[in-house]
């Protein structure tokens, strides 16, 4: 029996979610752009009336109020399009429960067995589709096909509120193999150049490739280009797949150069309690800590180092943190932005601690901080850095 894989997949779906709540903006040119005084004044979503107008992802906020004078411009809300994310998530569960969400405004269904119940698959997409537009306020694009590999690039066909079928491996050939092998899934720019020199310039032509020449060239993943590129890919839908994060992080961009340990330290430590009170929250433990560092000159470094026992505590990672920051970094060059994320995460089954009590005094401390947060937001309390000038929650910070 062959499998009915389908990819749903919200179209501009940050803007959308505006226009949702906003039903004025229907139709308007909408953009979601972050905040140019703390350097992060890049565009992250358009509607489609403002990609008319030549608005990109990626690109710079003055350009595209030069593009849009009269656009309606937006911060991001990331916790409106979590809270769109879920609620169609939702509606998708009611159709089957294999539901494997892959990323915030994409997710498979594996609909093979409940043809029988909802129809074929053109009816349940159709079915899907009004749900989440008559419920949500938003519009998806659907692609479907007999694998997720398939079902992904079927979706992005026809945008937006599109829908595609490819029932088989030979209608994935006949669609795709006269494309550019850039348009497969999986292949980026630096793909794409070294495929060049092969002269492999379609799809096509990676899947007539040798595939002993790609797996000479880039092992396993040489392997894995030439199965996608034949519209082979057996994976499942798993809906657990989010159930184990692999890592939790935080990162800003500085809305000014910071230079010497002491400034970095500050904002160290702060993005230290975001990403430990993250994990905690999660139910999480983690060994290994990243840092990551970026000057003014857009240069990046990211450095990691594991811990000898697995955490939650903020001062245990910030300690680790400091420790890659005084060995990588030199102190004289300035800070555009600070990233620090935890791996290795792993659920919270037992806390050993140590002779001293101090680790138990600590969970303890931030036990507290958590029940005060919860209940009165996330700056009810606070360190006393935070007070001073090189915090991020500094006044014009």
């Amino acid at each position: 029996m062959n499998r009915v894989i389908s990819l749903t997949d919200m179209n501009s779906f940050y803007a959308s979610c505006h226009q949702a709540v906003n039903p004025e903006l229907e139709g308007k040119e909408v953009i979601v752009a972050g905040d140019p005084e703390k350097r992060t004044g890049i565009v992250l979503a358009a509607s489609y009336p403002a990609k008319a107008r030549g608005i990109k992802t990626g690109m710079a906020l003055w350009e595209a109020r030069r593009l849009c004078p009269n656009g309606y411009f937006f911060k991001p809300d990331f916790s409106l399009y979590i809270n769109f994310s879920t609620k169609i998530l939702k509606i998708m569960r009611d159709f089957t429960d294999l539901v494997e969400p892959f990323s915030i405004d994409e997710a498979f269904m594996d609909l093979t067995g409940v043809t029988h119940i909802w129809g074929p698959p053109q009816e349940i997409a159709n079915q899907l589709k009004e749900r989440i537009r008559s419920e949500i306020g938003v519009f998806c694009s659907v692609g479907i096909g007999p694998n997720k590999l398939i079902a992904k690039m079927a979706a992005d066909q026809q945008k937006p509120d599109g829908l595609t079928i490819l029932e088989t491996v030979n209608s994935f050939k006949q669609a795709f193999w006269p494309q550019p092998v850039r348009k497969l899934f999986g292949i980026g720019s630096r793909y794409e150049r070294h495929l060049r020199y092969y002269n492999v310039i379609t799809i096509g032509d990676l899947a007539k490739f040798s595939v002993e020449i790609l797996k000479k060239r880039w092992g396993k993943n040489g392997e894995l280009l030439w199965y996608l590129a034949n519209g082979l890919d057996n994976s499942p839908v798993m809906p657990c797949s989010l159930d184990v994060s692999k890592s939790m992080g935080q990162q800003r961009t500085l809305p000014r150069d910071v230079y010497g340990f002491k400034n970095i330290k500050v904002v160290l430590l702060e993005l230290c309690e975001m990403v430990a009170r993250r994990v905690r929250q999660g139910g999480y433990v983690g060994r290994t800590v990243f840092l990551t560092l970026r000057d003014t000159q857009l240069n990046f470094l990211s450095r990691s180092m594991a811990m000898p026992e697995y955490t939650d505590l903020p001062d245990d990672i910030y300690q680790t943190a400091c420790r890659l920051l005084h060995k990588h970094w030199d102190e004289a060059c300035p800070v555009r932005l600070i990233g620090i994320s935890l791996s290795e995460l792993t659920r919270m089954k037992y806390r050993q601690y140590d002779i001293f009590c101090i680790k138990e005094k600590q969970t303890k401390l931030v036990k507290a901080c958590d029940a005060i947060k919860d209940r009165f937001g996330e700056h009810a309390v606070m360190r006393g850095i935070s007070l001073t000038e090189a915090s991020l929650f500094a006044k014009g910070n």
